[in-house]
């Protein structure tokens, strides 16, 4: 059985995944499914690999080159004031990294942690089309997806 990741992925590839940014060269940028703070996104690998150590020479180069693309993007395209990138696979043992912007707005106690240690994810605003399709395209547009 997939799991969400691959699950996901696959979603991407046949075009039924509402979430999705666009195709990057190592993999789909996806907003994540919800918004615990503007922005939230995150890299899925295509090829699914269970981990980075999974990919080798340029296919690993590819993926941590779009992973600093994109958090490049949301420092343009957000009023972030710095990117956090997790790369747990744990949960999920499929290759993918959340994405985060930092903003200087946030409660200073939980500023300097990491986001999926003081946000509840579960809990925030869900992903919308309609609310967050603009910053899909700005995104787009950036990235030139």
């Amino acid at each position: 059985m997939m799991d969400v990741i691959a699950q996901r992925v696959a979603a991407a590839r046949c075009g039924s995944n509402p979430s999705v940014i666009g195709r990057m060269k190592s993999g789909w940028l996806v907003i994540g499914q919800t918004q615990p703070l503007p922005g939230y996104c995150q890299l899925l690998a295509d090829p699914v690999v269970p981990t980075i150590n999974d990919l080798k020479g340029d296919a690993r180069a590819q993926y941590l080159a779009d992973m600093a693309a994109v958090g490049d993007a949301l420092l343009t395209v957000t009023d972030a004031v710095r990117i956090n990138y997790e790369t747990w696979c744990n949960l999920a043992p499929s290759l993918h990294t959340h994405i985060v912007p930092r903003y200087a707005s946030e409660d200073p106690e939980k500023a300097t942690c990491p986001a999926g240690t003081v946000y509840d994810y579960d809990a925030a605003r869900p992903f919308s089309l309609e609310q967050d399709g603009p910053f899909m395209k700005a995104m787009r547009r950036y990235l030139n997806l």
